[in-house]
């Protein structure tokens, strides 16, 4: 055994929504339910313990206007780490984030690359914009950048139409996909809009982001191709004021966000009551601060999700959703303890007691 100090965690140990064991050690940064031999130097936390919670729709060097300094992304990754997020799916950023995984102190993450987007259509700064001839070779480039994701702008406002509407033809997606999967890496969009979302599901998309435009005839469409959503509720909820400040350039835009907006919670519903994967994701980075995980699993149980599925929607389920592992014996030691049961009351999340990332107790 090493000098490292040993953890032990009792209490209540989350390992999966119904498996609860009292206790677990931590030895040189990895799980163990075994009590190790000899340990001398042990810390113990008590409490009710989760996996590092998962946001799967999270930004990391990301700011209003593009790319922001390593400083700043710093800081972004220290709050959410406070919120007691240790796993992102990074949905795309046009800095460069690898100097975090050599940092044992900040959350792993799981790239998407850099957006890719239609010519002017989407927040400047932010994506490649490109054309669809170059749809194929860009989502290559990516693929081959990220972590096994590639994020697309499915649709965005059409200035010359005044609306929502999709962003690439049907055969250039189809081939995106398709290139995407060849590679080994899956497939998510930004999709605000109801008629961007067929060609996309029957391209072979793997992910949808935000999905409000998913409707009663669409989710038989999802379930029966296994696309799962992330629905960024806490994002959602600033549709209000963007359609106020659209209300005179672009009126028919404008009531159509607030459309969405009215019938947020009953997508969330209709989509999880139809058996599609719902997974929590804050939108954090760009407009929206970091360390909105507690805030976006509240918003899944406001939309009728049962708590214990909205809880599984950021730790047990997302963790195997992105490969990663959860409470598993010899795992990295990603964890953290609460005063109380979140299964029992979301709204403890907002309170970590402890967060442990590697093995080691943030203090």
């Amino acid at each position: 055994m090493s000098d490292r100090a040993v953890l032990h965690v009792k209490g209540r140990v989350l390992v999966g929504p119904d498996d609860v064991r009292d206790e677990l050690w931590v030895v040189d940064g990895r799980i163990s339910y075994d009590r190790p031999v000899g340990a001398r130097d042990v810390r113990t936390v008590e409490g009710w313990a989760l996996p590092g919670l998962v946001d799967a729709h999270c930004h990391v060097g990301l700011g209003a206007h593009g790319p922001v300094d390593m400083d700043v992304a710093e800081k972004q990754a220290l709050t959410d780490r406070e919120a007691g997020t240790l796993l992102i799916r990074d949905a795309g950023s046009p800095s460069d984030t690898r100097w975090i995984d050599d940092r044992e102190d900040l959350p792993k993450i799981i790239r998407a690359g850099r957006h890719i987007a239609r010519t002017r259509r989407y927040i400047r700064g932010y994506a490649h914009e490109i054309e669809p001839d170059d749809l194929v070779a860009y989502v290559a480039q990516e693929a081959r950048r990220g972590d096994g994701w590639v994020k697309l702008v499915g649709d965005w406002i059409d200035r010359e139409v005044g609306d929502l509407s999709p962003c690439w033809p049907r055969a250039a997606v189809e081939a995106a996909i398709a290139e995407a999967h060849r590679l080994g890496a899956r497939v998510t969009a930004h999709c605000f809009a109801e008629n961007s979302l067929r060609d996309l599901v029957e391209s072979g998309i793997d992910c949808v982001e935000h999905a409000t435009g998913l409707t009663d005839d669409l989710i038989p469409l999802f379930a029966e191709h296994g696309v799962a959503i992330v629905p960024t509720l806490v994002n959602i909820a600033t549709f209000p004021s963007l359609a106020d400040g659209g209300e005179s350039k672009y009126p028919r835009w404008s009531a159509h966000m607030r459309r969405l907006h009215e019938r947020r919670y009953d997508t969330v519903r209709n989509a999880y009551d139809a058996g599609i994967p719902v997974y929590v994701g804050t939108d954090a980075g760009g407009s929206l601060p970091h360390g909105l995980v507690a805030a976006e699993v509240a918003e899944l149980v406001t939309a009728g999700i049962p708590p214990v599925d909205a809880l599984a929607a950021t730790t047990w389920a997302a963790r195997g959703w992105l490969g990663r592992p959860g409470l598993e014996e010899g795992a990295a030691a990603d964890l953290v303890v609460y005063g109380t049961d979140p299964r029992t009351d979301v709204r403890v999340l907002a309170s970590p007691r402890r967060v442990v990332l590697d093995g080691r107790v943030v203090d």
